[in-house]
C-alpha cells in the first residue's frame, strides 16, 4: 500500500530522533528539554498526518480504480453486444460510474479547498459528506451499514482538514473493530447552552476493556497487531494525533467503550454561529456516559 512505505519510513524516523536525543537530553536544563519534548511531539503529529495522507491516497486510488474498470468492463458489453436493451443497460451503468467519479473528484477538491491551517467556520454534514463518499465502498465491502443523525447545527470553529483528519481516523477504526460487519452511527448534536457540537462516531463493535481504554489516547498505544488486510491502522498514532488536535481546536474528545458493545467517541468543538434552541430535534441517549448497552 501507498501508506506503508513513505508514512511508516517517517514514523521510524521519528523513532530514531527519540533515540538519538536521549543522551543529550539528559545534559539540557529545563527550558531546552521541554522544547525538545514539543518538537518531537510534532514531529508525531506530522507523522501521523503522513500516515493518514497515504491512507487517503490509497483510498481514493482504489476508488478510482472500481469506477475505472466499471466503465470498461460495460463499455466492451456495449461494443460486443448490438442489441439495444444490452447498450442501454451498458450506457446506464456507464453514467452511474461517471456520476460516481464526480462524487470522488469533488469530495477530494472540497478536502484541498480544507488545507488552510487557518481556523474558519466548517460546515460539519459537508465535511461528513465528503468523506463518506471516499469510504463508501470500503464500508459496503465489510458489510458496514452507515446511519445519520445529523442534527441542525451551526458551522464549528476549526482547521477543517484537520477534523477530517480526525473523523477519517474514528472511521476506520470502527469498521476495523466490526470485523464481522455491524452498524455505524454519525452524528451530530449542538448545544445552545454551551455554544458547541458534538460530533459523535458510533460503532457496534468489539469494545475495549477498562485497561485499555485508560492508554488509548497514549502514543504508539494500539489495540491492534499491525495493519489490517487493507493496510491501515495499527502504528499507534492515530487516536495520540487525533486528541493532540482536538486539545489544540479547544475543544473535548470522548471515548465509551464496553466489550462485546462497542465503542462511541464524542468531540466537541465550539460553535461558530449559535442557532436558537428551538430548532434543535430531541436525540435521546447522547451524552450520556454510563456503559453502552
Amino acid at each position: 500500500m501507498i501508506r506503508s512505505v513513505a508514512s511508516d519510513w517517517r514514523i521510524c524516523t521519528g523513532c530514531n530522533e527519540l533515540t538519538n536525543l536521549a543522551i543529550p537530553m539528559t545534559q539540557q536544563n529545563p527550558e531546552q528539554l521541554q522544547e525538545q519534548i514539543e518538537h518531537l511531539e510534532q514531529r508525531l503529529l506530522e507523522a501521523q498526518k503522513n500516515s493518514s495522507l497515504g491512507e487517503l491516497v490509497s483510498t481514493t486510488t482504489h476508488e478510482f480504480n472500481n469506477v475505472l474498470m466499471t466503465i470498461i468492463n460495460y463499455a466492451k458489453m456495449g461494443i460486443r453486444h448490438k442489441d439495444e436493451p444490452t447498450r442501454d443497460k451498458a450506457l446506464s451503468k456507464i453514467l452511474a460510474a461517471g456520476e460516481r467519479a464526480a462524487r470522488i473528484t469533488n469530495s477530494v477538491l472540497g478536502m484541498a479547498r480544507n488545507r488552510s491551517q487557518d481556523f474558519a467556520a466548517v460546515n460539519l454534514e459537508e465535511l461528513i459528506g465528503e468523506t463518506m463518499v471516499l469510504l463508501e465502498r470500503e464500508m459496503q465491502k465489510y458489510r458496514i451499514s452507515v446511519e445519520y443523525d445529523l442534527g441542525e447545527v451551526p458551522p464549528v470553529t476549526a482547521i477543517g482538514n484537520q477534523i477530517q483528519q480526525v473523523l477519517l481516523n474514528l472511521l476506520i477504526n470502527a469498521r476495523q473493530a466490526m470485523t464481522e460487519g455491524g452498524r455505524l452511527i454519525i452524528r451530530t448534536v449542538h448545544d445552545a447552552e454551551t455554544r458547541s457540537v458534538d460530533l459523535v462516531v458510533r460503532d457496534f463493535g468489539s469494545g475495549m476493556a477498562p485497561e485499555q481504554l485508560q492508554r488509548i489516547f497514549e502514543p504508539y498505544f494500539s489495540t491492534k497487531d499491525g495493519p489490517d488486510a487493507s493496510g491501515k491502522g495499527g502504528t499507534g498514532l492515530g487516536l495520540h494525533a487525533c486528541h493532540k488536535i482536538i486539545q489544540a481546536h479547544g475543544g473535548k474528545i470522548r471515548v465509551e467503550s464496553t466489550p462485546g458493545k462497542g465503542t462511541c467517541f464524542t468531540i466537541r468543538l465550539r460553535a461558530a454561529q449559535p442557532i436558537a434552541p428551538a430548532a434543535m430535534p430531541e436525540l435521546p441517549g447522547v451524552g450520556q456516559t454510563s456503559s453502552l448497552t
